[in-house]
C-alpha cells in the first residue's frame, strides 16, 4: 500500500500550489481520503477531508475557503487546491486515506510560504 504526495514547494504569500495524492495498493474508492498538515513545533492537524464517492468534503474552519479538496476515483488520486497561500500554512502536508478503523499515511510533502 502507498499514498506518494506531490507538489509541494516554495511560494510567495498570495500564491497558489496543488498537491497530490497517488495511491495505490488498495481499493482507493472505497476509503475517505483527507489532507492533514504539520508545521513546525505544532500538532498535526486536519485541513481537508473527501469521502469515498467524492461527495461530501470538510474542511478546518481556519482556510476561509482557499482550500478545494477533490479526487478522481478512476486515477486514485486526490488533491489540494491551495489558493491565497499564507506565511501560517508553510508546514509539512500529509494525504491520509481512512476506512473503518484502517488509517495508511502518506510520507508528506514539503509546503513554504514565504517572500
Amino acid at each position: 500500500l502507498q499514498l506518494v504526495e506531490s507538489g509541494g514547494g516554495l511560494v510567495q504569500p498570495g500564491g497558489s500550489l496543488r498537491l497530490s495524492c497517488a495511491a495505490s495498493g488498495f481499493t482507493f474508492s472505497n476509503y475517505h481520503m483527507s489532507w492533514y498538515r504539520q508545521a513546525p513545533g505544532k500538532d498535526r492537524e486536519l485541513v481537508a477531508r473527501i469521502t469515498s464517492a467524492g461527495i461530501r468534503t470538510t474542511y478546518t474552519d481556519s482556510l476561509e475557503g482557499r482550500f478545494t479538496i477533490s479526487r478522481d476515483n478512476a486515477r486514485n488520486t486526490v488533491y489540494l487546491q491551495m489558493n491565497s497561500l499564507k506565511p501560517e500554512d508553510t508546514a509539512v502536508y500529509y494525504c491520509n486515506a481512512q476506512r473503518f478503523s484502517y488509517n495508511y499515511w502518506g510520507q508528506g510533502t514539503q509546503v513554504t510560504v514565504s517572500s
